[in-house]
């Protein structure tokens, strides 16, 4: 007897999900566009520290901060956590970031820490150094000659520490090349609180009589012109407290995409 009922009715199939490995790469290139959107954010915050746009001791809610970059509160957090480590600001349980203010102890001690390094530097570089390596330099140091000429103050300060950084890179030492890079930081912190209206600290002049130095491959002038350039800093320095401030944060990243 020939069996007449109809087939069993396939069940209703299920979408078709992404493969695992397409989901994964997808969340990838996501995380991987958050990592650079803070990278972009903690430059942009670096940089108006540094260039004193941000003054220290300006506080820096985490509220504010997510509406100017367009970014969630916890990436915020993640910059700041970031600056905190490189000691430009200060993480307070129950009062937020703020811009570091150092203390005058601490000014002395970073001073003392970038002539221990930057002179041993200096004498290790004028007997390796380049012609490309000097053209380098002294282009760096002719636009911080052309930004202080035209009076832009920020851009100054940004280039002058930008020199010291690329000075103590093409020295070799990666490790303590990054060390000043965050030494020239924090000196810049140290000139806003304790420096004079218009000081940068670095003579107009001295980044080029350095450079030639180098270029002589004369180690202890070098070295002990690194010293006398940073003791000319650091004489240059006058202890003198301000109140902390609330600055205008869509003001001071105004121009970031």
């Amino acid at each position: 007897m020939i069996d007449r009922r109809s087939p069993p009715v396939a069940a209703h199939a299920e979408p078709e999900s992404a493969p695992a490995s397409d989901s994964a790469a997808s969340r990838s290139r996501e995380t991987g566009r958050g990592a650079q959107r803070q990278d972009a954010i903690y430059r942009a915050i670096s940089e108006a520290v540094i260039e004193h746009r941000l003054k220290p001791g300006s506080r820096l809610r985490e509220d504010a901060l997510a509406e100017v970059f367009g970014i969630s509160r916890t990436g915020i957090r993640k910059v700041l956590q970031r600056l905190a480590l490189e000691q430009l600001i200060t993480l307070t349980p129950g009062k937020g970031a703020a811009v570091t203010r150092p203390s005058a102890e601490e000014a002395r001690d970073i001073f003392e820490a970038r002539r221990m390094i930057e002179c041993a530097l200096m004498a290790r570089l004028a007997s390796s150094v380049q012609p490309a390596e000097l053209e380098q330099l002294r282009e760096l140091a002719g636009r911080e000659q052309r930004a202080l000429q035209g009076q832009e103050q920020s851009a100054a300060i940004r280039l002058s520490a930008d020199f010291h950084g690329r000075l103590a890179e093409l020295a070799g030492n990666q490790t303590l090349a990054s060390f000043v890079g965050q030494l020239c930081s924090r000196s810049s912190l140290i000139l806003a609180v304790y420096g004079h209206a218009g000081n940068l600290g670095c003579e107009c002049n001295d980044h080029n009589q350095l450079i030639d130095l180098l270029q002589a491959g004369d180690s202890q002038q070098a070295a002990a012109f690194m010293r006398d350039h940073l003791d000319s800093i650091e004489a240059s320095l006058s202890i003198d407290e301000a109140p902390d401030e609330a600055p205008d944060l869509r003001d001071i990243f105004a121009g970031f995409q």
